[in-house]
């Protein structure tokens, strides 16, 4: 059953994030809002019960004596305790300020000196111990908050949450405030550099969730599995914001590493994520066939192809195939079982944050999970574009959000004007211009193209184009990309700046070493099979057949292969998995310089 319109909270209805709250208590107070795994059972919680808890934090922190504007920062896994005291934050007029908790010491110890935070919520003893080695930097605070008891404490500074919050209190209808008022300042996890403080108001979020609306449909009878980060803007507006707007439930994953089981128990019918986690799902499906039957691995391709030809059909752009007639048995021999692993209940799945491979959206689609690539920045609140299941064109990132502008720059960059753009970067009014131009155009830096249609293709970045030495321009983004769709690596990076030919660094997954050794004859436990010239000349190969519809001169020369994946834990990926690009080059100055060497 489809929501009635009068579901949704508009946002003048709502005027702040936390009147947005506040209507949904009142329309819906005995609706499920959060579903969350607590002492090794799901439990749920109504509006009405998150209100008696936001009331509680509400009273806790009005007892600290902070000013309107005053940050407070939260550190939180994906819980109701984040929804509470960022609801409680804000109907006392404070700023929010969201840190990933997989984030280094040293770097929160700069956000919550920049932001000058005052209160800070977290949750474990063992982010108190890293905490605590940066407790000289964090002069700010007056009062750290802990999830859990801690034992022997004796910082006076520092409260469990038994202890900060009164047992029971009325929630307080606080003036709602202004719309264009600033509620949070996130700062971008940054692939190069200190990260920037974005500043964004409650009408920039609530626009920004509204309009997504128009792009997807949400029903109140959907089932979010939230698992991306809070403190990414992505899931924030989305996972968190719109489900509050349109009433839907939001059932929180226990981690990662159980994101499988937990889909299969909660059986979802919307999720959320960036690419990381859909390449994740492939890379399982594809190591799963490569040990299975020459004759299951036909079935699954045969499946994939008649799929995408009948999504292609039903979007108008092919031909009916005598093929469709085997649908029926495809989808229950092949499609229905892959789908089942996801809970077999999704209606819809939502990719953004970063390019999601074409060739990864297809085997999705053509197994009939409709992957929608939207495309956006912190800086936009954060959704610019977003495909629609009508007109889906997977390799774009969709046509413009309602109230959105958008229009091409000088080089070709994408600008972009509407009220989901931020107020500007906390402390740094030079940044800001750098970034918003005198008439409110903001500059992506990201390069693309706009079809007659609307629809956005990214085909790089300003910042990111390889100069070689020759001149020549190279989008390493597109060529990472399409070298990816080999089933020997699982990430990948291109060099050569002010060099006279391109260099990769890859880092190869388990499965595919392992086949791939024995096809080349030697031992993939070895340690200098890796380096082995036999080995780099076939894997240069095969990295020239998925570059073969690239200019001449975009040609990789030399590859370093590497086991250790790059992840957050050692500090080369952003804490959204994004490669850190500058700190892969540092890492591997010395490997990347011998393979010039003699060259």
């Amino acid at each position: 059953m489809q929501a009635q319109q009068d579901d949704v909270i508009t946002p003048q209805q709502a005027v702040t994030l936390h009147g947005l709250f506040l209507e949904r208590v009142r329309r819906t107070p005995d609706k499920i809002a959060y579903r969350h795994f607590q002492q090794n059972a799901w439990r749920d919680l109504t509006w009405r019960e998150m209100r008696s808890q936001v009331a509680r934090w509400q009273a806790a922190l009005a007892g600290l004596g902070l000013q309107r504007g005053d940050r407070v920062a939260i550190m939180l896994r994906n819980c109701p305790y984040w929804m509470m005291f960022d609801q409680a934050a804000m109907s006392l007029g404070l700023v929010v300020v969201p840190l990933y908790t997989v984030d280094r010491p040293d770097n929160i110890a700069y956000i919550v000196n920049d932001a000058g935070v005052k209160v800070l919520l977290f949750e474990t003893a063992e982010q108190w111990q890293a905490l605590r080695t940066v407790r000289d930097k964090l002069g700010s605070v007056l009062r750290f908050i802990s999830i859990d008891s801690i034992r022997n404490n004796n910082d006076h500074s520092l409260q469990s949450m038994a202890e900060f919050l009164p047992p029971a209190a009325q929630l307080l209808r606080a003036q709602l405030g202004n719309p264009d008022e600033l509620a949070s300042i996130i700062y971008t996890s940054g692939t190069t550099g200190k990260p920037k403080g974005v500043m964004l108001s409650h009408a920039n979020m609530l626009s920004n969730a509204h309009a997504c609306l128009d792009t997807f449909t949400v029903h109140s009878n959907d089932l979010f599995l939230s698992f991306l980060p809070l403190s990414h803007t992505f899931e924030r507006t989305l996972g968190y914001y719109l489900a509050v707007m349109t009433g839907t439930t939001v059932a929180f994953a226990r981690s990662i590493p159980l994101l499988s089981e937990d889909l299969k128990t909660i059986r979802p019918t919307l999720i959320i994520s960036v690419p990381r986690i859909y390449e994740r799902i492939y890379g399982a499906i594809r190591a799963r066939l490569e040990d299975g039957s020459s004759l299951r691995r036909s079935l699954f391709h045969l499946a994939v192809e008649t799929g995408w030809a009948r999504f292609e059909h039903a979007q108008g752009r092919g031909p009916w195939k005598v093929s469709f007639l085997l649908w029926p048995l495809l989808q229950k021999l092949v499609a229905q079982k892959v789908l089942d692993r996801l809970g077999g209940r999704l209606r819809s799945a939502i990719s953004g944050g970063a390019a999601l491979a074409p060739e990864i959206s297809r085997v999705f689609i053509g197994l009939g999970l409709p992957i929608v690539q939207g495309y956006g920045l912190t800086e936009t609140s954060p959704v610019i574009s977003g495909n629609c299941k009508g007109m889906n064109f997977p390799d774009s990132v969709g046509q413009p959000i309602r109230d959105v502008q958008v229009r091409l720059g000088e080089q070709s960059e994408l600008l972009v004007k509407g009220p989901n753009v931020m107020l500007g970067y906390w402390n740094n009014p030079e940044a800001t211009r750098a970034m918003i131009d005198a008439d409110g155009w903001l500059n992506t830096g990201d390069v693309a193209h706009i079809a007659d249609t609307g629809h956005i293709y990214i085909t790089g970045r300003t910042k990111e184009i390889i100069v070689m030495s020759n001149g020549e321009k190279i989008p390493p983004t597109d060529m990472e990309i399409a070298i990816l769709h080999d089933p020997l690596f699982d990430q990948v990076m291109i060099f050569g700046e002010a060099h006279p030919y391109l260099v990769a660094l890859a880092v190869v997954n388990p499965q595919g070493w392992e086949h791939f050794a024995q096809e080349v004859g030697i031992r993939a436990d070895m340690p200098e099979a890796l380096t082995d010239s036999r080995v780099e000349a076939k894997v240069l190969k095969r990295i020239a057949r998925n570059l073969r519809d690239f200019p001449g001169y975009a040609k990789v020369n030399r590859v370093l292969l590497l086991r250790e994946p790059w992840s957050i834990e050692n500090g080369l990926l952003t804490p959204t998995l994004k490669i850190k690009r500058a700190e892969v080059a540092q890492r591997f100055a010395t490997e990347i310089r011998e393979l010039y060497d003699g060259h």
